[in-house]
């Protein structure tokens, strides 16, 4: 806790009393409010947000245009039953499949990443007739029973067993390679092989769908090589698996491009998005081609949701779509990424604790360890460095999983101005340094 006023301890003490708590430790500030890059506290503190929020506010804080729509969106129409249609809705599932290369034309829209995930999967298994799913090991889709089961990074203890079918491959980290060449990179054809000889060997022979994101990012941004989920692909295509790429952090210009699948050109069979859709307000979307939309509604696909086409949240959607295309924002992530990536490697070359930076666009990776060479981690390093930059003015989210080095996950909307990447970098450029003298 950072402010001592009656009024923030009483806060505390009502949180501790009536909260459930459902992850890590709650960030020791009261949010009062935010605007653009900046989230402000009770105390009075303005604290820099590196993560645009749970990784979803591109546009910023109380972005003007979201408010606008908000506001004369929810005096018309917010809410309707779940069978019935509004403009917004059919506006924006037609704006996505524009985005989109073909065959993607088919939408759903709904609240959550692991909503849309779990869609996705019910779709692909109904459509296949299997029920196998394959994922990272180091991955994160969502906490639902199917997305979850599809989850490797972290909650799977102590609820019992998962779905049925559920297998794990090798993640594809080029900084610490599990299958070498003999140069010493990451020989991933040779893992990839590897990985589907034991998934063939488990599998019954219902394997329905590969689940993956293109960029890993609870599992550390991680980005698989080019040409990984090209030969990806082929060997779903070898057992009539579908793909469906979850591009919740990654989509809509985050990194540079529009969807992060366009770099390796291959086209997922099923598209899942999230976070950045909503820009901070709860939307999804599950997008797949006519084809497989035609199977699964014949097949009776069936996923009644609440909140499934609300209008609410679409018009918000085309507001987003608007604003990224108006201000040319997958140009200006490319760009700020540059900016971004060199201020980050200006920062490896100044302090040997930053083992390697990563990523691509505004998301970005940077990774501590104790020892470059062992490539040794310190989970007490991360947490200095992060509590740091906290006290300094910054928040950072840092993954810290088995076997890895504390990594941060850098992500700051995509509106951010490069005063503020320079603030931020600052931040955590002193917060390093502070960290390592008192280790």
């Amino acid at each position: 806790m950072t402010s001592s006023s009656p009024f923030t301890a009483n806060l505390w003490a009502e949180a501790d009393r009536h909260l459930v708590r459902y992850g890590g430790g709650f960030t020791p500030e009261i949010i009062e409010r935010a605007a653009g890059s900046f989230v402000f506290t009770a105390a009075g503190r303005r604290i820099l947000d590196f993560t645009s929020g749970q990784m979803s506010a591109i546009l910023g804080h109380s972005h003007p245009a979201i408010v606008a729509t908000v506001q004369r969106q929810i005096a018309d129409l917010d809410h309707l039953y779940s069978g019935m249609l509004s403009r917004p809705v059919v506006d924006l599932a037609r704006r996505l499949a524009e985005s989109l290369p073909t065959p993607l034309e088919k939408a759903l829209l709904l609240t959550t990443g692991a909503e849309s995930n779990e869609a996705a999967i019910r779709m692909a298994k109904l459509v296949t007739g299997k029920h196998e799913i394959v994922s990272f090991a180091r991955s994160w889709h969502g906490m639902t029973q199917a997305a979850a089961s599809a989850t490797y990074s972290a909650g799977r203890k102590g609820y019992g067993p998962g779905a049925p079918g559920n297998f794990a491959i090798p993640v594809p980290n080029t900084y610490r390679p599990d299958f070498t060449a003999p140069d010493g990179f990451l020989d991933w054809p040779r893992q990839l092989d590897f990985a589907f000889d034991l998934i063939d060997a488990q599998s019954t022979g219902s394997l329905a769908a590969c689940l993956v994101e293109p960029i890993l990012s609870s599992g550390g941004i991680i980005e698989p090589p080019a040409g990984y989920f090209a030969a990806l692909r082929a060997k779903c295509r070898e057992r009539g698996m579908l793909l469906i790429l979850d591009e919740a952090q990654t989509g809509l210009c985050r990194t540079g491009t529009w969807y992060a699948f366009e770099r390796d050109g291959v086209v997922p069979d099923i598209l899942t998005l999230s976070k950045t859709l909503g820009a901070g307000l709860p939307l999804a979307a599950v997008i797949t081609s006519a084809e497989i939309e035609q199977e699964a509604h014949e097949r009776g696909f069936l996923f009644f949701t609440t909140h499934v086409s609300d209008p609410l949240v679409a018009a918000v959607g085309n507001t987003v779509l608007d604003v990224l295309t108006k201000d040319k924002l997958d140009e200006r992530a490319r760009q700020l990424g540059v900016f971004l990536r060199r201020g980050l490697d200006d920062i490896a070359g100044r302090h040997e604790v930053v083992g390697d930076v990563r990523g691509r666009g505004l998301l970005a990776g940077l990774e501590l360890v104790v020892d470059r060479e062992t490539k040794r981690s310190s989970d007490e390093l991360g947490a200095r460095v992060t509590h740091r930059c906290l006290e300094l003015g910054l928040h950072m989210n840092i993954v810290q999983l088995p076997g890895m080095g504390g990594v941060f996950r850098i992500a700051p909307p995509l509106t951010a101005t490069e005063e503020e990447l320079s603030l931020g970098l600052e931040i955590l450029d002193q917060a390093i340094g502070d960290a390592r003298a008192a280790l």
